[in-house]
C-alpha cells in the first residue's frame, strides 16, 4: 500500500509541474523569431523604375511630396516655357524673317519680371527644402534606441548596447553559380525568406517598426555611407568620427539598401538590409543572441521565473509521498 501511495504522489508531483510549466513553453514558442520573407518591390529596386522608391517613414513621404509635388513640376514648367522662347526666337527672329536687328537695349517691365519670378520660385523652392534638413537633423528622443553602425570593407556591423551590447555581423549572401564572394557564408536563395541576390545579407540590422531609432554609425577604416532609399536615410560613415540621425520605420517589412560611397575593390558586395518588427518580435529577436537583454532583464533571469512556482510545487509534492510512506510504515 505504501508504494502505491508513493507512485500516486509522484504522478500528481509530474502533472502538476507539467501544467505549470506548459505556458512557459507555449509563451516561448510564441515568441520566437523567423525572418521575416520581404514583399517584392517594397523596400527595394523595381525593374523599369525611373522615380524615387516607395517611401515608407514620415520623412521620406514629405522627401517624396516636395520631389514629386514641387521640384518636378517647377522643373517641368520651366522647362517648356525655355523650350517654347528657343522655338519662337529661331522662328521669328532668325536672319531670314528679320533681316535688321532690333536695337532696344533694355525693359524695365520684362527685366523686374525675369528677375522677381526666379527669387519666388527659389524661395518657393528653399522654405520645404530648409525645413526636410532640419527635420531630417532633428535629434533623437530621450530614451531612444541606440544602434551602433560600422563600416568595414566590405561588411557592416551593428552593435546593440541598450539591448545588451552584442553585435551583429552583415555580410552578402553568396550568389548562385558564382564564387564565393564571402567565404563562409550561405548562398543566397537557400532559404525562404531570402530577398534579391546583391542585396540580400546572412544577418539583418532588425528594428522596432514605429520606434524612433538612434543610428550611430562611423567607419573601421575608409568611408563609407549607410543608405536605405525607401526609408529616407543616408549617412556617411566616416573613421574616427561618429555622424548621428534618427530613423523611424512606420510598417513593418524589410527594406534594402547598399553602401554609397566608393570604398575599394567590393564596393559593389556591401548592401544594407533593414528588417522591420513590431516589439514583441524585436524582443523575441534580441533574445536570440547570447547576452541580449529586454528592458534591464537577462534572458536568463526572465526565463527562470516562470519554473520557479514548479520548482516550489515539485519540492512540496516530492515531500508528500515521503509522509505518507512512513506513516505507512508505522501503520504495518
Amino acid at each position: 500500500m505504501a508504494r502505491s501511495l508513493v507512485v500516486a504522489a509522484f504522478s500528481s508531483t509530474l502533472a502538476v509541474s507539467s501544467a505549470i510549466a506548459a505556458p512557459a513553453a507555449e509563451a516561448t514558442s510564441a515568441g520566437s523569431y523567423t525572418p521575416m520573407k520581404p514583399t517584392p518591390g517594397i523596400g527595394m529596386p523595381v525593374e523599369g523604375g525611373i522615380g524615387l522608391q516607395q517611401q515608407y517613414s514620415k520623412l521620406g513621404e514629405y522627401g517624396e511630396w516636395i520631389h514629386d509635388g514641387v521640384l518636378m513640376p517647377i522643373i517641368t514648367v520651366i522647362t517648356l516655357f525655355v523650350l517654347l522662347l528657343l522655338v519662337i526666337i529661331a522662328v521669328r527672329y532668325n536672319r531670314r524673317a528679320n533681316p535688321v536687328a532690333s536695337k532696344t537695349s533694355h525693359n524695365t517691365i520684362l527685366e523686374v519680371v525675369w528677375t522677381l519670378v526666379p527669387v519666388l520660385i527659389l524661395i518657393g523652392i528653399a522654405v520645404p527644402s530648409i525645413d526636410l534638413i532640419a527635420k531630417q537633423y532633428k535629434p533623437a528622443p530621450k530614451g531612444a534606441l541606440t544602434i551602433k553602425v560600422t563600416g568595414n570593407q566590405w561588411f557592416w556591423t551593428y552593435g546593440y548596447p541598450d539591448n545588451g551590447d552584442f553585435e551583429v555581423v552583415s555580410n552578402m549572401l553568396n550568389l548562385p553559380g558564382q564564387p564565393t564572394i564571402n567565404n563562409g557564408v550561405r548562398e543566397v536563395g537557400s532559404q525562404p525568406w531570402d530577398g534579391p541576390s546583391h542585396l540580400e545579407v546572412d544577418n539583418r540590422m532588425v528594428v522596432p517598426v514605429g520606434e524612433p531609432i538612434r543610428l550611430q554609425i562611423t567607419a573601421a577604416d575608409v568611408i563609407h555611407s549607410f543608405a536605405v532609399p525607401s526609408l529616407w536615410f543616408k549617412l556617411d560613415a566616416v573613421p574616427g568620427r561618429i555622424n548621428e540621425k534618427v530613423l523611424l520605420v512606420e510598417k513593418p517589412g524589410v527594406y534594402y539598401g547598399q553602401c554609397s560611397e566608393l570604398c575599394g575593390a567590393k564596393h559593389g558586395y556591401m548592401p544594407i538590409a533593414v528588417e522591420a518588427l513590431p516589439r514583441p518580435q524585436y524582443d523575441a529577436w534580441v533574445l536570440t543572441h547570447a547576452g541580449g537583454v529586454i528592458d534591464g532583464q537577462k534572458p536568463a533571469a526572465a526565463a527562470a521565473a516562470p519554473a520557479a512556482p514548479a520548482a516550489v510545487a515539485t519540492e512540496a509534492a516530492s515531500e508528500a509521498p515521503a509522509a505518507d510512506s512512513t506513516a505507512a510504515a508505522t501503520a504495518e
